[in-house]
């Protein structure tokens, strides 16, 4: 990714020479790039080159071996409430009996604490969010019945409930239609209007190429 001299102050994220990987087999080595808060962002690679790895440690999940990860000037764990989070869609269990508003509703979670449960303003939040990725007329269905598209935006929806600044998704376009990923560019691309950062890993070049403003190329 390219950087600018004029650079802001405070970078969205900051991956300075980050090395990982798992029992002993390295992942990821010397990765470094920055962020510039506010706009979309590709992280682009085969599957196998340490996409997903690469977002665990941003997430927190995993430790890297050397380097250092900063999330708006905060060096190591992000803020709690500062990144939102959307998985991969075949690691979700479509079939289990819930609801879509249940799902975005569980972004709520983690902020409640142990015993708190949600309250009206969880709620608002979450209903908010679904007439943000237009799923409002879903709300009361089974996740199950849910198309490929349906289930990118519900999980999308449950991020936004999560309310960071910097919305981590992993590969939101696999398996879908072309009318389907433009569907979901123009909602990443609106988001990013209203100040968020959103740094997708995807292994589409095409996309990445054509609509997001930078890309992160791991090989």
């Amino acid at each position: 990714m390219s950087e600018r001299a004029d650079g802001p102050t405070t970078w969205a994220l900051d991956i300075s020479d980050v090395s990982a990987g798992y029992d002993g087999h390295k992942a990821l080595e010397g990765v470094t790039f920055r962020i510039e808060p506010g706009c979309l962002a590709g992280l682009v690679g085969p599957n196998g080159a340490g996409k997903s790895t690469l977002i665990k440690i941003v997430l927190g999940m995993l430790k890297p071996w050397s380097g250092e990860v900063s999330i708006f000037g905060r060096a190591g764990k992000p803020r709690p409430g500062s990144v939102s989070y959307t998985p991969q869609v075949d690691l979700v269990d479509w079939q289990f009996p819930v609801t879509v508003s249940d799902v975005v509703l569980m972004g709520r979670y983690g902020g409640l604490g142990v015993v708190r449960r949600p309250g009206v303003r969880d709620r608002e939040i979450a209903a908010s969010a679904l007439e943000r990725v237009r799923l409002t007329a879903m709300a009361d269905r089974q996740i199950g019945e849910l198309s490929g598209g349906e289930r990118r935006r519900a999980l999308i929806a449950r991020a936004l409930t999560q309310q960071g600044d910097l919305m981590l998704l992993d590969e939101p376009f696999a398996g879908l239609d072309a009318a389907a990923q433009h569907d979901l560019i123009s909602l990443f691309q609106s988001l990013v209007t209203e100040g968020k950062t959103l740094f997708i890993a995807t292994h589409d070049l095409s996309c990445v190429d054509e609509d997001f403003d930078h890309a992160v190329l791991l090989n």
